[in-house]
């Protein structure tokens, strides 16, 4: 049986879809801090079925808007003294600023280095953004 103790400082990323552990990782470059960091994949939930799971032992600073677009059922719990002191649900953000680029290839934003994309959620759709600048709707993908 593996066993993963409790950490007494840090962060965890609960509830995250089976699967996306690893790219979440990627995404927030864990593999560059010099805390420990255990990424657990594919563990037993009574909601989920199978989750991901990352314990970052020491804080550090995230960036909650791009875990909401990974996926918004994450829930972000904050631990200190090895208790959890602080417990976030995340949701897709409404407006998202320099996180993905705009698909179409004549936005100013793909073309002008510094034009930075600014979207906002398209109502009714989850996944869609429109672009700020040409009205494109651009669709996130991790």
């Amino acid at each position: 049986m593996l066993k993963v103790t409790s950490i007494q400082r840090g962060i965890v990323i609960d509830h995250i879809s089976s699967g996306k552990g690893l790219k979440i990782f990627q995404k927030l470059n864990l593999d560059k801090l010099n805390s420990p960091v255990v990424l657990l994949m594919n563990v037993p939930s009574k909601v989920l079925g199978k989750k991901d799971i990352i314990k970052i032992q020491d804080s550090i600073d995230l960036d909650l808007k791009a875990l909401g677009l990974i996926d918004p059922n994450i829930t972000v719990n904050i631990i200190e003294n090895g208790e959890r002191v602080e417990k976030k649900k995340l949701v897709l953000p409404e407006k998202v600023t320099g996180l993905f680029q705009c698909k179409n290839p004549r936005c100013i934003t793909s073309i002008d280095d510094y034009a930075i994309s600014e979207f906002t959620l398209v109502e009714g759709d989850k996944t869609k953004y429109k672009c700020n600048y040409c009205e494109e709707i651009t669709e996130y993908k991790l």
